[in-house]
């Protein structure tokens, strides 16, 4: 008995040794790595002129091997500026499925009526989707017979807490709203050298301004630019002004409330709808109209970071999956249930990432990454984030592209680059780069993140 004990000693040594000399070679090889790539860093990054007097924040990730190859402040917090909009492309890739909800309604069969409720598609009327099923769905009812539901589901402010509210004449920045209208741009354009709005509505409002200059100016090339008072629809030129105007303008109009989403809507199919009143939870819809294929709205919002499909993204997901439009509801409900093991808590305040609220780690962007990459599948994901060449990377990792999928960031002295990297060796890596406070332009920060990443494609 004690020879077997023995020999079952020895054999559990043995087996103790072989796991050490396998595990130790790996330990010295990763050691080895995150040594080579933290000198990198250094050089590359981390004494920059201009990185050098602001914060920084990195991490390198390998998901086959669930190992970091790298970290510096990755567990810090910082603004993150449009990779916000990960954490949104997640929400809306888990609830809205494989098509956009463009509207619910229900059909009275005995007097053909139709009540229809608003989902917050923000694709309504918008030039880039030429395919416009909701529009042909109500251009083609009798408007006496339609009747819109104007207080029911929408429970989010226009503007996102912490936007800066001096953008608000700025195409980057338009309302959220239940039924958004030509991305709630009013678009002001010249044919045949007169000016012309849409929607339409908005042309009354701003030809008393641009009348005069049209008839003793040519239209095209003038320097002078259209805006909109800050408290009201009104549009106005501005002469003098420091730009010319291009081809279209686009400027945010109010949304007001959803009422006036109904007077746009009226305006444009040319007939008056029926206001429909429900209290909250009171009234099921039983029929749904898809819009566009949801991947359609992704890919842009990340290639162009459109803020406005990243906020009307996160108030559909959460239509979709809470019943009303709530931002901060989503985000709660996101964090405490879907993203409850985020390594570090996000504040997490909108879509888009236009607030400075936002503060979020660099870990925290290679666990999204990792998770949207095993729910969704890899090449989905490459198909949405721009690559090298492309969209906001058009200026980036061009010589080689098809290596590097990653979403930007940038506001003033901020921007971030997170995303995946396929190296040489054809290993897959997560990584995120957020970098904060620094006094110069985001330019030559990016060409230093290029220059660190390129660096690790091409060594390992």
């Amino acid at each position: 008995m004690k020879k077997i004990k023995e020999s079952n000693s020895n054999m559990t040594l043995v087996i103790v040794r072989w796991v050490y000399c396998l595990l130790i070679p790996v330990a010295i090889s990763s050691c080895t790595v995150s040594k080579q790539i933290a000198k990198q860093a250094t050089n590359i990054l981390l004494n920059d002129t201009a990185i050098s007097k602001g914060h920084i924040g990195i991490s390198i990730y390998e998901p086959a091997t669930d190992t970091y190859w790298y970290n510096y402040n990755a567990t810090k917090y910082f603004v993150p500026a449009s990779n916000t909009k990960l954490f949104t492309l997640y929400a809306g890739m888990k609830y809205l499925g494989d098509s956009l909800v463009g509207l619910r309604y229900n059909f009275n069969s005995i007097d053909s009526s139709i009540i229809f409720q608003p989902a917050g598609d923000p694709t309504f009327l918008l030039p880039e989707f030429r395919n416009q099923p909701v529009f042909e769905f109500l251009k083609n009812k009798k408007c006496n017979r339609l009747g819109i539901v104007t207080d029911y589901n929408f429970f989010s402010e226009p503007l996102g807490k912490g936007w800066a509210w001096d953008d608000f004449g700025e195409e980057y920045m338009s309302e959220r709203s239940a039924f958004p209208i030509n991305g709630n741009h009013a678009s002001f354009y010249f044919k045949s050298d007169t000016l012309t709005a849409y929607p339409p509505l908005f042309y009354e409002s701003a030809y008393s301004s641009i009348a005069t200059w049209n008839k003793n100016q040519p239209a095209w090339g003038q320097t002078f630019k259209i805006c909109r008072r800050k408290e009201e629809n009104f549009f106005q030129t501005v002469s003098n002004g420091k730009n010319r105007l291009p081809k279209e303008t686009n400027i945010p109009f109010l949304t007001k409330d959803n009422r006036f989403i109904k007077t746009v809507l009226e305006n444009i199919l040319d007939c008056n709808l029926n206001e429909i009143s429900f209290l909250h939870g009171a009234y099921l819809f039983d029929k749904t109209l898809h819009s566009q294929p949801s991947d359609s709205l992704f890919k842009p919002m990340m290639h162009r970071s459109d803020n406005f499909f990243a906020e009307q993204t996160l108030i559909m997901a959460s239509n979709e999956h809470l019943g009303y439009m709530n931002d901060e509801a989503i985000i709660d409900t996101l964090l405490k249930l879907d993203l409850k093991d985020v390594p570090q808590k996000p504040k997490w305040v909108d879509g888009s990432g236009l607030s400075r609220y936002n503060l979020f780690t660099p870990q925290s962007f290679v666990y999204i990454l990792n998770k949207m990459k095993n729910e969704f599948g890899w090449e989905r994901l490459k198909n949405i984030l721009p690559t090298g060449g492309t969209g906001t990377l058009s200026s980036y990792y061009k010589n080689d592209n098809g290596f590097i999928y990653a979403k930007t960031g940038t506001l003033s002295n901020n921007c971030a680059l997170s995303g995946f990297l396929i190296t040489k060796k054809g290993k897959l890596l997560i990584f995120s780069v957020l970098a904060n406070n620094y006094q110069t332009g985001a330019t030559p920060v990016r060409k230093a993140i290029e220059k660190f990443l390129l660096a690790i494609r091409g060594n390992y």
